[in-house]
């Protein structure tokens, strides 16, 4: 059974920081592309960074370019979004998900999905 558990999440002040952490099972985990996505209330979920299969190539949406980086380690299974300068505006629930490629915001490239993380900050 596959699984991805997202953790990390939490509240903080504007300009902090957080690391998510997505921790997969029951998959090969390099063999999927993984993506992280996040849906504020009352908004549509969105994509906010992507990371190939080896790491080597990440792509971020334009709003959290700079100050969000994405990682993974396939030794642990492990996908890592590092989050800075965090804004009132990043307040939203986050979801990683793992995928075979094409659009990266798509969200119907990505075929498991967690069950998110809180993230809250505060002005």
């Amino acid at each position: 059974q596959v699984q991805l558990v997202e953790s990390g999440g939490g509240s903080v002040q504007a300009g902090g920081s957080l690391r998510l952490s997505c921790t997969a099972s029951g998959l090969s985990f390099d063999d999927y592309v993984m993506g992280w996505f996040r849906q504020a209330p009352g908004k549509e979920r969105e994509g906010v960074s992507w990371i190939s299969r080896s790491g080597q190539t990440t792509l971020y949406a334009d709003s959290v370019k700079g100050r969000f980086t994405i990682s993974r380690d396939n030794a642990k299974d492990t996908l890592y979004l590092q989050m800075n300068s965090l804004k009132p505006e990043d307040t939203a629930m986050y979801y990683c998900a793992a995928g075979y490629g094409g659009s990266w915001k798509s969200e119907s490239n990505y075929k498991y999905w967690g069950q998110g993380t809180q993230v809250t900050v505060s002005s």
